[in-house]
């Protein structure tokens, strides 16, 4: 069963950073994963994406402020947050794509605020 460790979010201050991390476990091999956000009253939507060769994309709204990394020797995956606007405010919440299915992590709550 996939499972997964997230952690890094909190409260930031506009202009601010934040780095967050996702460590998967009960799988074997390397698969695409990527970060989601919900913001309140709106629908989940992709953040940023990375396959397995460590090719990435990004959501228009974030390119050139966010880094999508993956460490395949921990199975992690990193989101670096930069210049951090109260719009990114959202749960943030892992994936990884496994035969057809797509698994999520419990999901990680960034506040951005002043």
């Amino acid at each position: 069963q996939v499972q997964f460790v997230e952690s890094g979010g909190g409260l930031v201050q506009p202009g601010g950073s934040l780095r967050l991390s996702c460590a998967a476990s009960g799988i074997v091999g390397i698969y695409p994963m990527g970060w989601y956000r919900q913001a309140p009253g709106k629908q989940r939507e992709l953040v940023a994406a990375i396959t397995n060769g460590g090719s990435a994309n990004y959501a228009d709204s974030v390119k050139g402020r966010f880094t999508i990394s993956r460490d395949n020797n921990k199975n992690t995956v990193y989101l670096e947050m930069n210049s951090l606007n109260p719009e990114d405010t959202g749960v943030y919440y892992c994936s990884l794509d496994l035969d057809l299915l797509r698994y999520w992590g419990r999901g990680t709550q960034v506040t951005v605020s002043s």
